[in-house]
């Protein structure tokens, strides 16, 4: 047992602060997508149910794209892929440079457009449970679209997407796990080198599973509170109505 935890301490020898920094760049880099998967997603939302056929389509394709693509292969494409595109783009400037793309920055973006894929579903259909007439009802009060969207409709979207995205979210905490095998040092890279080295692969990766259940467990009491939150909000408006 002692010697155990020697190799989780943070002392000399000790991988403890090793599998800490995993640990945070596990958390920001899933924090850091968040946002982006989100926004993308609802955009991604708006153009599947615009008037306009063009963007439509191109909505349709890009959640098919990145629906259908495995989540490694779409890493791989961002990463390796962008490397190779940006260097004969520049390459047919006439310029000789070496272009190379940070892992964390493709981590977010691969996460990102996987995560949003999926959003723009839970958008949309979290769009499609909001009646015809809640819109009608802003536009005879005088609103325009933008405040329709942003005082009827998005309080009521968020309350509905909630837990489709909260699941999202778990899902994509667990993908971050994904980035390791470009380099990335997050929680698995760490934790399968201090394996590797110490030849203690069952401690090492049973830490893995214990630090992402814990983070799993963390999300979801603050998932529990923001549902909380949002329902008490809803509650407290329809009692002032």
């Amino acid at each position: 047992m002692e010697h155990y935890a020697a190799l989780l301490s943070f002392g000399e020898g000790g991988w403890g602060k090793s599998i800490a920094s995993g640990v945070l760049i596990t958390v920001s880099l899933a924090l850091a997508t968040l946002p982006f998967g989100l926004l993308a997603g609802f955009f991604v939302a708006l153009g599947k149910q615009s008037k306009e056929p063009s963007l439509r389509l191109a909505a349709n394709i890009y959640t098919t794209i990145f629906r259908g693509l495995p989540e490694l292969l779409t890493l791989f494409l961002v990463y390796f892929g962008a490397q190779i595109g940006l260097q004969k783009a520049i390459a047919m400037l006439g310029i000789n440079a070496t272009v190379e793309i940070n892992s964390y920055a493709a981590g977010m973006l691969a996460l990102g457009v996987v995560f949003s894929s999926y959003a723009s579903e839970v958008f949309l259909s979290a769009f499609r449970a909001i009646p015809v007439g809640q819109y009608e009802a802003g536009y005879a009060i005088g609103l325009s679209n933008w405040l329709t969207m942003r005082k009827i409709v998005l309080p009521q979207l968020i309350r509905i997407a909630l837990p489709g995205l909260a699941n999202l979210w778990m899902v994509l905490l667990k993908d971050t796990s994904l980035i390791s095998v470009i380099g990335l040092s997050d929680i698995l890279r760490q934790t399968g080198v201090a394996a590797r080295v110490t030849k203690e692969a069952f401690l090492f990766f049973g830490t893995a599973c214990l630090l992402y259940l814990i983070l799993a467990i963390i999300s979801s009491f603050f998932i529990t509170r923001i549902e909380n939150w949002a329902y008490q909000s809803q509650n407290m408006g329809k009692e002032r109505a």
